[in-house]
């Protein structure tokens, strides 16, 4: 059993900061690859940010610059700082853990950044 626990959305105004935190347990790995997706009404989930336990990150185009992925992997948790957000950053964000052999899903954590 996998459980992904993802907290720290909310609503905050365009030009402002979150921080979510995604805590992973059960059968998985610290070796395993840890990301943050998003997923708007009408449009197809997005990889946001990725990052590997060796420190390696991904980024989509359109949060470089602005967000940071964080992992700790004795605790298994990876962290989104997202900052300079905008109103086209209105998403459910999802954390998602990986290997070759499966992949995980939280439940998301809604974020809405107002104008």
């Amino acid at each position: 059993q996998v459980q992904l626990v993802e907290s720290g959305g909310g609503l905050v105004q365009a030009g402002g900061s979150l921080r979510l935190t995604c805590v992973a347990s059960g059968s998985i790995f610290s070796s395993d690859v840890m990301g943050w997706y998003r997923q708007s009404p009408g449009k197809q989930r997005e990889l946001v940010a990725a990052i590997t336990s060796g420190g390696s990150t991904s980024y989509g185009d359109s949060v470089k610059g602005r967000f940071t992925i964080s992992r700790d992997n004795a605790k298994i948790t990876a962290y989104l700082q997202m900052n300079s957000l905008k109103p086209e950053d209105t998403a459910v964000y999802y954390c998602k853990i990986w290997s070759k052999l499966y992949e995980h899903w939280g439940q998301g954590t809604q974020v809405t950044v107002s104008s």
